[in-house]
């Protein structure tokens, strides 16, 4: 497994899961944030392999930047990235009930068109931050998905997703499905919480 330098904007249930276990399988990781002094997710801190510094310090030093903030201030975190040149960054984002950048209907196009790499891909938006803590049911790991036309993102992003715990991470397509993924992600939303089926759920594709 190789190891990566990997930034994580936005520290809260997504990001800091994802910090955790990241930092366990030995990548390097940087915080992300506005305030290096005060902001959420502290206690991510007390993982091995992590530091904090602002925004484009964070990216600067990385080779994959994970994107995990409020949808609704994608165009404004993609701007603040700083130089993104070679850069391979993963979206994590879903616009929820109209609540997203202005003039997109998903949230990686709004990353791809304020940042200056194109390896921009989507993945870890279509589960609950408690799946990305614990992926396993009855002991079998649960799967995620990505897209997007960046051969070298998806690559990473399925990696990252199996050092995550997850079983699979399948390739949906290119860039065509970003907004694909965000309407699957609605639909374990819609499930778990206007459904009342709880987060305790998951996706599996089981083939014979």
């Amino acid at each position: 497994m190789k190891e990566m330098k990997i930034a994580i904007i936005g520290t809260g249930n997504v990001g800091g899961a994802l910090a955790t276990k990241w930092s366990k399988a030995s990548h390097q990781i940087f915080l992300g944030t506005k305030d290096a002094t005060d902001f959420k997710g502290k206690h991510l801190l007390k993982n091995k392999n992590t530091q904090v510094y602002g925004i484009a310090e964070a990216v600067k030093q990385s080779e994959v930047v994970l994107v995990a903030t409020p949808a609704a201030v994608a165009v404004e975190v993609a701007q603040s990235l700083g130089d993104t040149s070679g850069k391979v960054i993963i979206d994590t984002m879903n616009i929820v009930m109209g609540r997203g950048p202005l003039g997109f209907d998903n949230t990686t196009d709004a990353i791809l068109a304020n940042t200056s790499t194109n390896d921009v891909v989507k993945c870890f938006n279509t589960t609950g931050y408690n799946n990305m803590e614990n992926p396993e049911y009855d002991n079998m790991a649960i799967d995620l998905f990505t897209c997007g036309d960046s051969v070298k993102g998806k690559k990473i992003a399925v990696q990252l997703a199996k050092d995550a715990g997850f079983s699979e991470c399948y390739d949906i397509g290119g860039n065509d499905k970003f907004q694909l993924m965000e309407q699957f992600a609605w639909f374990w939303i819609n499930l778990a919480m206007f459904q009342g089926q709880g987060r305790e759920i998951a996706f599996k594709l089981l083939k014979r």
